[in-house]
């Protein structure tokens, strides 16, 4: 036993689990604009909220940028938000006419991406459900899914339609069609794996290479806790033509 006064340790035993009393640490930063004390006291004050919902929370970062339109005038404030913990990192952004309405968009953003990962996962522990790894095996037999047919996906896959790299100028020639392009690296993980991620960032979609059949495979979100999945097969359609 601790002598009385001491501080305790930084954990307490709850019912069948270990649960770390951890202070989320919030770094807020501002780019193009100055942040007040009661700008700083408001965010501290909302992200108690995080700590409620997501116990396992290690830091949270705050990014404020101001841009400027091209006649020189302020534009709108944009609040950029990043939950970092053990797990996936979450994020969430919003603009509005100053700084206090952006980050009550972003926070509420956050926050419902972080509540439905939770529901999700209680949702799975109280209903046994066919896993997507399984109905992707199984072909979605029994599964109301339309898969995209191969012409389409070999569409996409070629850039019949019209690109636009993000650094493109404003003042390039209008097109009805703007498909913004973003690379990132392969990361191999399972479905269900990339679904969590899907719900975490906020996206209805999420890119992955399937650790199971190394295939190319994107999940996304159907109605209520429905999700799909599309994997690309090893044939591509000018072969299947041929054949």
């Amino acid at each position: 036993m601790g002598a009385k006064g001491a501080k305790g340790p930084p954990w307490i035993f709850g019912a069948a689990r270990l649960i770390w009393e951890v202070d989320v640490e919030t770094n807020i930063v501002g780019q193009g604009l100055g942040l007040t004390d009661r700008f700083r006291d408001y965010v501290e004050e909302k992200s108690e909220k995080i700590a409620h919902l997501s116990d396992r929370a290690l830091a949270f970062e705050v990014k404020v940028s101001r841009h400027h339109e091209k006649s020189g005038k302020p534009g709108d404030d944009r609040v950029e938000l990043m939950l970092i913990g053990p797990g996936p990192l979450v994020r969430a952004e919003a603009a509005g006419s100053d700084k206090y309405v952006a980050f009550d968009l972003a926070i509420a953003k956050l926050l419902e991406q972080v509540r439905r990962a939770k529901d999700r996962k209680k949702v799975l522990r109280g209903k046994r459900r066919t896993s997507l790894s399984a109905a992707s095996a199984a072909g979605f037999s029994g599964i109301d899914l339309q898969p995209a047919d191969i012409d389409t996906i070999d569409r996409v896959a070629t850039g019949t339609v019209p690109v636009l790299d993000e650094q493109a100028k404003d003042d390039d020639e209008y097109c009805p069609v703007v498909i913004r392009e973003k690379v990132f690296p392969a990361e191999f993980m399972t479905v269900d794996e990339a679904v969590d991620r899907m719900e975490l960032v906020g996206h209805s979609f999420f890119l992955f290479v399937d650790a199971k059949n190394d295939r190319p495979s994107v999940v996304y979100r159907r109605k209520g806790w429905d999700y799909g999945v599309i994997g690309l097969g090893d044939e591509s359609g000018a072969e299947r033509k041929r054949a």
